[in-house]
Order: structure tokens, then sequence, then C-alpha cells
């Protein structure tokens, strides 16, 4: 029998909707600026260049609905709402073509960001890691088979706080598709079950404080919830 110095952490894992069933989760990957009205809202060239990535670590995850402290270290925490993508093959070097085959679902997702950290980070030329991977930061719904919706193309993408809507366009606005991001990607990773990919969120995100609610939706997908809590 293994023995461990310490007990190891639960394993990260994604409910699946209207099953009993865990989504191992061994990877997070996110898109940055795949909305070309977001491109622009922070500071960038909205053509259609090269897609480029960053990470979340799986322990990032938060369910639907959870209350979260607002985080340690920003003063200026940003929502970004997100269609997910949940590989269910193996795809190294797939071509857009059969991407498809090799995607399993689809969630709502929040990619929580402390902005003046990333903003930081940006201009010192420096990994955005403490503005994008940290505790809470990965925000998602339960996944919901594509055997069950199809691979949706287009939809009305929202997210509001308090009520009030912010963000509003529709994933068809995607400058690289669900297929074209699965594709580039596996030119770079052997792609496995258990990776997630947030594809990227449109214009409107902005702050938030605590004792706001953040709700969202991705036609035909779900609906997702946040609250914000006190920071610890």
């Amino acid at each position: 029998m293994t023995q461990y110095v310490f007990q190891p952490a639960p394993q990260a894992a994604v409910p699946v909707r209207g099953s009993s069933q865990l989504y191992a989760v061994t990877r997070i990957f996110c898109v940055g600026r795949n909305y070309a009205a977001h491109a622009r809202e922070m500071g960038a060239d909205p053509d259609r260049e090269p897609p480029f990535y960053f990470n979340k670590t799986p322990s990032d995850l938060v369910a639907t609905g959870s209350t979260i402290p607002y985080p340690l270290g920003t003063k200026d925490y940003h929502y970004e709402m997100e269609l997910v993508i949940a590989i269910g093959k193996p795809a190294f070097r797939v071509k857009s073509e059969a991407a498809l085959d090799c995607v399993w679902g689809y969630a709502c997702g929040l990619d929580m960001t402390r902005r003046d950290l990333q903003n930081t980070a940006k201009k010192m030329g420096r990994p955005w890691d403490f503005g994008k991977d940290f505790e809470n930061a990965a925000v998602i719904t339960p996944l919901v088979p594509a055997s069950e919706i199809g691979h949706p193309a287009s939809g009305r993408i929202e997210l509001a706080v308090n009520g009030q809507t912010k963000q509003d366009s529709d994933i068809k606005e995607l400058i690289w598709s669900v297929p074209e991001i699965v594709a580039n990607l596996s030119e770079y990773y052997h792609l496995q079950p258990g990776d997630l990919i947030y594809t990227g969120t449109p214009e409107g995100v902005g702050a938030v404080q605590p004792g706001d609610r953040i709700t969202g939706s991705v036609a035909g997908v779900g609906e997702i919830a946040l609250n914000v809590g006190q920071p610890e």
C-alpha cells in the first residue's frame, strides 16, 4: 500500500448534470482575448492572431451557487463569463474538422481575475499567474454531455451583477471557435479526458465587491451564480 507523507488532496471533479457521475479534472486551460470587443476593451488588437493560453490549477475550481471570500491581495476583482469545453477523447495534432469528436461536453464558467495583479504582470512582462491562478478562481456549472445538447456554435452568453446586465454577446463571436481551439491546443499538448478549456469572455468585464451576486448563462448549456463574500 502506498504511504504518503501527507494525505493527498481530493481529486478535483465537476458533476454531470442529471447524473451521479463526476468528471475528474486534471488540467484547466484558458484562452486569452477570444472575443474581438473584449480584446479592444483590454487595449489589444482584435485581429485573428494565433490563440494564446494561460492555466488555472484544478484546485481553483468552485461550484456554481457558492459564496466565496473576496480574494487576497487585490483591490480590483473581476468576473469573466465563459463557455467551457470538457475533453472526452485523447487529442493530439487533431484537425479542426475532427476536433469535436474529442469534446465530451460543455459547462458555463467564470474566469475570476485579480485584474490589478494581472495588469501589473503585463506591464512588467511577467506571467499572469497571480492574476489568474488563485483559490476559487475557476467557477463552473455541472457539465452537460454533447450527446444531449450537441456542439453549440451560437447562442447568447450573458452575465449580470446584482441583476444588472454587464456582459451580453453570442458565442458565435468567438474569434477562435471550439473546434479550432481544440485543434490548436492539441499541437502543443496531448489533450486527454479530464482537460477543461475556458474559451474566453466577451466584452463588459468589470469589478465586483463583497456582497455582490453574479449570475450568468450560456444558451442551451446552463446558468451560473456566485456570491462574493467578505475577505478573510
